[in-house]
């Protein structure tokens, strides 16, 4: 059991917030979902998202009985199991929506691609743990980039370029807390931006088309175009107050696809309006900034960079689903952290929570 002194360092704001998400989850998902399923399995969805929760919070309680540096030490071999379970997608693994990124364990559909995201920040921290404030040449940051860029390059396999872009989110958050130099920064994103053409031909025809409708979405209204037209729609219509929960439009006549996944944010913004999905904006805030006070107040560099990191991946999805609803960002395919449907999404997310609050209660030095 948890010593007593240890308990009483627990970020109880971040454990508020949390919670609150997850609850306000529940009752968004059981509206975007109850009318479009059998009167018998009404709130299915809402039952299995309750009942991973409950099963990872259980997980997360046993995570804090163990101190974090634990898993520097376990980091290679996470790193390993992290490219097997990638490779296993492409051999084993099952297709929905044109993509490849499943794998069926009995009933549960496992997304290996979201646990590779809290894999890869925790095997990143133990490498860049050693390169701390050494980060000032080409000679130190390649070996970085080449290993993120392996399982980087298996998820952009699967097709799953929105993960793959968390990646890179996770990379650049993370080296810049290591030390890096800005000036080797700005010129490893120089160099990425030199290859966007070339990276271009290596997309899906599906995923260009993704990319010409966020230009313009009446390109294709009736296609690619349709989810960004019906979830601007959504959001507009909710105006100030919102239609009120269950009783929004768009999402409960199914004109609006993936209400309860990727755009669970238009659902919020009709049902809720401007004042609901703001306060909702708020308590993302939060957390993001109890995750960057974590990553400042952690006892050593390896807690530092597993906050920043997770930070970094919570902040990214958060920007890039928001705006995707919004029509200010492609459709990628990102969810949205601790709200939108998913057993894979949700645990890695409140696993990443657990990793924030053992780095917090442990911030300082205990003697037992």
């Amino acid at each position: 059991m948890l010593n007593q002194r240890l308990l009483r360092n627990l970020d109880v704001i971040l454990i508020g917030v949390t919670a609150l998400l997850v609850l306000i989850s529940l009752v968004i998902i059981g509206s975007a979902t109850h009318i479009n399923t059998p009167s018998e399995d009404r709130y299915w969805f809402v039952q299995r998202q309750g009942l991973f929760a409950v099963a990872n919070i259980f997980i997360v309680f046993v995570m804090l009985n163990f101190d974090y540096k634990s898993l520097e030490r376990v980091s290679g071999f996470l790193y390993i199991l992290n490219l097997v379970m990638l490779l296993a997608v492409m051999f084993v693994g099952h297709s929905a929506l044109g993509a490849q990124r499943w794998i069926q364990l009995g009933p549960i559909s496992l997304q290996p691609s979201e646990f590779s995201k809290i894999i890869m920040i925790i095997s990143l921290a133990q490498i860049l743990d050693k390169r701390a404030g050494k980060l000032n040449s080409f000679k130190e940051i390649i070996p970085v980039f080449i290993y993120v860029g392996i399982p980087f390059i298996l998820v952009l396999k699967q097709p799953d370029l929105g993960t793959s872009l968390v990646f890179l989110a996770i990379l650049f958050g993370m080296i810049f807390v290591a030390g890096v130099s800005l000036r080797h920064l700005a010129a490893i994103v120089g160099v990425g931006i030199a290859f966007l053409p070339i990276f271009w031909h290596f997309l899906k025809d599906y995923q260009k088309k993704r990319l010409t409708v966020f230009i313009d979405p009446n390109v294709d209204p009736l296609g690619s175009g349709y989810h960004i037209i019906q979830s601007k729609i959504a959001i507009g219509s909710g105006m100030l107050f919102g239609k009120g929960l269950f009783n929004g439009t768009q999402s409960q006549l199914n004109f609006l696809p993936e209400n309860h996944t990727d755009f669970i944010f238009a659902v919020i913004g009709e049902e809720l309006g401007f004042i609901g999905a703001s306060l909702i904006l708020l308590l993302y805030l939060i957390l993001l900034y109890r995750g960057i006070k974590i990553s400042g107040e952690a006892r050593d560099n390896f807690g530092t960079l597993l906050a920043a990191g997770i930070t970094s991946m919570i902040a990214f999805h958060l920007l890039v689903n928001v705006g995707m609803t919004a029509g200010i960002m492609p459709v990628t395919g990102i969810p949205l952290p601790l709200m939108s449907y998913g057993v894979s999404a949700l645990t890695t997310n409140l696993i990443s929570i657990g990793i924030l609050l053992n780095i917090y209660m442990r911030r300082q030095k205990i003697l037992f």
